[in-house]
């Protein structure tokens, strides 16, 4: 009698945080107490790097489901209403009563900038809270923004054992670690992934090294596929013991907030594809680099002119 392996009904499922950015430019580096500060600009988006993952990712035209929550807030119908225009499903976005929606204030300084963050209701998601068949409905599981979602730390490495089980990939982006620390729950999750997504600096955190070659040379024992992201220098795909550069995509970048996990999107949209990880990064370059071209991780998503403009002159080669 022969077993027949039931049709999965999403791609993807993300676990994670919703909240909005604010972003004000044009401030000074060094911000003086006690004066009146003037910016250049303002900009309301969609923020939560599991959040601009998701729109992202729906708008790439993956089956996305994401479960998360929300505040009983005005900030959280904007930020709702945002992620219903990607066509995602929202019925695993749950409104926790009288507590307040994350938001991150980020003030761009050229290359670099401030990034403050209220967390509010991102860090009370836990385990308990998840739905596994709707999990389990998946083929990947990806997780992004770890140290911030302090809620999910006591079962996440029973949650990944879970997925495994169930025949699920995995794949992680911690984001950075407020406190700086690098460990605790990353070094009990990280030999149960499939997929590590950092940028270079948070590479190196990782693996305490101050060079990325010497980070990847100590992980890749780890995890079996790391795709670094490198912004203007485009990737780095690391499997097993191979290693390969992916060029960038030149363009004038109005905005880099966010552009990481375009990169991601794009990514795990060909990955799951079963393009082979070259391609899936090559695809990330592509997605990234669209993101630059407006204010937040997914303005220039919403911009569908922009969006088919952009990818019509990108091709993958």
């Amino acid at each position: 009698m022969s077993s027949i392996t039931p049709q999965k009904t999403l791609d993807i499922t993300i676990v994670g945080e919703t909240n909005l950015d604010l972003i004000l430019y044009g401030l000074p580096e060094e911000l003086e107490l006690e004066r009146e500060l003037l910016g250049s600009g303002f900009k309301i988006t969609l923020g939560g790097s599991s959040s601009i993952l998701a729109h992202n990712l729906a708008i790439l035209g993956t089956r996305v489901g994401f479960l998360s929550e929300v505040g009983d807030d005005e900030m959280a119908d904007i930020a709702l209403d945002r992620l219903s225009e990607s066509g995602l499903d929202l019925s695993h976005i749950a409104r926790r009563k009288g507590a307040t929606t994350g938001v991150t204030l980020l003030l761009p300084h050229g290359k670099k900038r401030h990034i403050l963050t209220y967390p509010g209701v991102m860090s009370q998601l836990s385990v308990v809270d998840l739905d596994m068949d709707y999990l389990t409905s998946s083929r990947h599981f990806h997780l992004s923004s770890l140290f911030l979602q302090t809620g999910l730390h006591r079962g996440l490495p029973q949650l990944f054992d879970d997925l495994k089980a169930k025949g699920l990939t995995i794949s992680l982006d911690t984001n950075d670690d407020p406190a700086d620390q690098w460990g605790g729950i990353l070094e009990e999750v990280l030999d149960k992934i499939d997929i590590l997504l950092p940028n270079e600096e948070e590479l190196k955190k990782i693996a305490g090294t101050t060079s990325t070659e010497e980070a990847l040379e100590k992980l890749s024992s780890r995890v079996k596929l790391i795709v670094v992201k490198c912004g203007s220098r485009g990737a780095i795909v690391q499997q097993g013991n191979q290693r390969d550069w992916v060029a960038p995509v030149q363009v004038e970048a109005i905005d880099t907030i966010g552009a990481g996990d375009s990169f991601n999107a794009g990514f795990l949209s060909a990955y799951l594809q079963c393009l082979s990880p070259i391609t899936a990064a090559a695809m990330g370059n592509i997605t990234g680099a669209l993101s630059t071209q407006c204010p937040g991780g997914t303005e220039a998503y919403r911009d569908k002119r922009l969006r088919d403009a952009f990818f019509d002159r990108h091709k993958l080669r």
